[in-house]
């Protein structure tokens, strides 16, 4: 693999991870994108583990039932580090209330060892 390919695959298995929607699928997919000891960090958040970063996911699909996470433009990656945009959009009408952007940092086999995110865009009153 390519430097790109490794940063674009672990963005996969990230967006895979957020889009899981059965406790089972989670859990799964937070395990192939995360390192045991991965963590999670955005305004609203500051978690570490598998079973903590999949809880940060759960209640976020809790909070916006029927969305899903999609990226926004190409992922930029260099050494360990990847950073890209992100929008939760409505599978009914197509809106975007939340927008961010996150880093993430890889380990030697690509997986997310840490997250650090940012939220560009929020519902109002959120």
């Amino acid at each position: 693999m390519t430097g790109h390919d490794i940063h674009a695959a672990a963005v996969a298995r990230y967006f895979e991870a957020w889009n899981a929607r059965t406790p089972e699928e989670r859990a799964k997919a937070v395990a192939a994108a995360w390192t045991e000891e991965g963590t999670y960090t955005d305004p609203l958040a500051e978690v570490a583990g598998h079973e903590g970063i999949a809880a940060v996911i759960g209640a976020a699909h809790e909070q916006f039932p029927g969305f899903a996470f999609r990226q926004l433009g190409a992922v930029d990656g260099h050494h360990r580090l990847a950073r890209f945009g992100w929008e939760l959009v409505s599978e009914a009408d197509g809106s975007a209330p939340v927008a961010g952007f996150d880093v993430v940092e890889l380990d030697e086999d690509g997986r997310i060892s840490a997250v650090h995110g940012f939220l560009d865009r929020v519902p109002a009153g959120a």
